[in-house]
């Protein structure tokens, strides 16, 4: 049997391995649109994009992890469920939302341009 804590833990690798890739989808968004490498690769990271925006839609902007790991934890801190500082936890949105949205509108400049 698998204890409460050590299941937590497995959910706060999980979202930070999650985290990690989402990370480098966005990037790669970054670098594909400043270089103007618009491939389909890039569309291939839009879609991902927009899989885990729907997803966190359905989970009322909560990711399912932290949904799950709600019931191993009654911790307030943001970053219970993830290994991140707590700030960055806490702003995750909005710092990787707006990274987007800059992305986007570099895209949508290069192809007007």
């Amino acid at each position: 049997m698998i204890s409460p804590a050590t299941k937590l833990e497995l959910i706060k690798i999980s979202h930070s391995i999650i985290w990690l890739f989402f990370n480098v989808v966005i990037f790669y968004m970054l670098y594909a649109v400043l270089v103007n490498k618009i491939d389909k690769w890039l569309w291939i990271c839009y879609g991902l994009i927009i899989a885990e925006a729907i997803i966190l839609v359905i989970f009322k902007l909560f990711c399912p992890l932290t949904v799950l790991a709600r019931k191993y934890s009654s911790s307030e801190k943001a970053n219970f469920d993830i290994y991140l500082p707590e700030w960055l936890a806490k702003h995750n949105k909005t710092v990787y939302t707006s990274i987007v949205g800059v992305i986007t509108i570099i895209l949508i400049y290069r192809l007007l341009k």
